[in-house]
């Protein structure tokens, strides 16, 4: 405090802490851990490690250039509204399987090993909110099935 102002008034200190509790709710509120997905499927839960991508920058890049990917890694596409997307290989390293997922967190349909630089084009069965990409064949070798419910903070925060 300045020698020459005045004490704040409670007033003031009130309007203060107002505003520190007003910017800091919002960040509490986005805390929760995105980086952990789940799958419920007639097989259990299968639980991965996952990246999100949502700006047009990072969806467009994706896996590009990976040359591996653990078990229980993949990648959230998020395209905040749902609407058909397609994807494809260009520059991709491994093969994938893409799940492509309703905003609900529904699994629409699954494309299983895509191809390693294949330019083909691999659409969604309908409008999708999200894609998840996991290690190619991964899906069938957990009995992952369209219909199955993906978790993740997104997909609720989406519902």
């Amino acid at each position: 405090m300045l020698a020459n102002s005045a004490p704040p008034r409670p007033a003031a200190r009130l309007l203060a802490v107002a505003a520190v509790l007003a910017v800091s709710l919002p960040l509490v509120a986005c805390t929760a851990d995105d980086t952990q997905l789940t799958i419920q499927s007639d097989g259990g839960e299968h639980r991965f490690t996952v990246e999100v991508v949502d700006t047009p920058e990072s969806r467009a890049r994706g896996l590009m250039y990976v040359q591996e990917l653990a078990d229980d890694a993949g990648m959230l596409f998020d395209f905040k509204e749902e609407r058909p997307v397609s994807f494809w290989m260009r520059n991709t390293y491994i093969p994938l399987d893409m799940l492509f997922i309703e905003a609900d967190g529904t699994v629409l349909n699954i494309h299983v090993n895509a191809r390693p630089h294949d330019t083909t084009g691999i659409p969604s069965a309908g409008p999708v909110q999200f894609v998840l990409e996991i290690p190619g064949g991964r899906s069938e070798e957990l009995g992952i099935e369209a219909g199955d419910q993906v978790t993740h903070p997104r997909i609720t925060a989406a519902q």
